[in-house]
């Protein structure tokens, strides 16, 4: 209970409602009480929570290859907020500890430029050779579109990523892998293109996605750069 010293008009001190009253250096004041906060847990909300987590880990290995790979979200979005709402959607899939993303689902890069045609990827001596059929001069393709590589390593949730690997026309282009990565590591690797004026990019295609013999808890380093947290707040924004 609170109590009033100095009439109506004065300050007092304890506790009134949701309001505490007290003074300090004889200066009177007035502070709410804190809000509480309510964490029930209940099923479909650890359900999100980790459908979130497995996304997250993924997505902050990888934040500087979506930056290119999203330029062209959503008005409002950052690149690295598109990324996390197009995998939580379509690429998410259990719930809970057994969420997992999908990296079959997953696009590392979302937009209309054409891809190259008939793409593949082999691992092999600590690197990825990629190789395509030059498409140049149809639809959107040209030449001078550049290749970006990814592979991301789901046992170690590491990635490694090249976002100037080489030209479409080029129809080739490696991506060395760390020398402490195992042979058995289970990768998924990822091919896409951007304009070379930036204007545009095109969604990734996977072209290698290797099983997991066990789950692998925590985060990990990305190949240049760490993630955005800051950006989660709009996500779906």
């Amino acid at each position: 209970m609170g109590t009033i010293k100095k009439g109506i008009l004065g300050g007092f001190s304890g506790k009134v409602g949701t309001v505490i009253g007290g003074s300090w250096n004889s200066i009177s004041y007035m502070r709410s009480l804190p809000v509480g906060f309510k964490d029930p847990k209940t099923e479909g909300q650890l359900c999100q929570r980790g459908r979130f987590a497995a996304a997250v880990n993924f997505v902050k290995n990888i934040a500087p290859y979506v930056a290119v790979g999203y330029k062209l979200r959503e008005r409002g979005q950052s690149p690295y907020s598109a990324a996390m709402s197009y995998i939580l959607r379509y690429a998410v899939e259990g719930c809970g500890d057994e969420a997992a993303v999908n990296f079959t689902k997953a696009k590392v890069s979302n937009g209309s430029l054409a891809l190259a045609g008939s793409p593949e990827a082999s691992v092999s001596g600590g690197k990825v050779t990629f190789t395509w059929t030059d498409n140049s001069g149809q639809a959107d393709a040209l030449g001078t579109d550049v290749a970006m590589l990814l592979a991301y390593n789901k046992d170690r949730q590491e990635a490694m990523y090249d976002l100037e690997a080489g030209t479409r026309a080029d129809a080739t282009a490696e991506l060395s892998l760390p020398t402490y990565w195992g042979a058995d590591d289970a990768l998924a690797v990822y091919l896409s293109f951007r304009s070379a004026d930036g204007k545009n990019v095109s969604s990734s295609l996977c072209l290698q996605d290797d099983g997991v013999t066990a789950s692998q808890p925590g985060g990990g380093t990305g190949g240049e750069d760490g993630g955005e947290d800051g950006d989660d707040e709009d996500l779906f924004g």
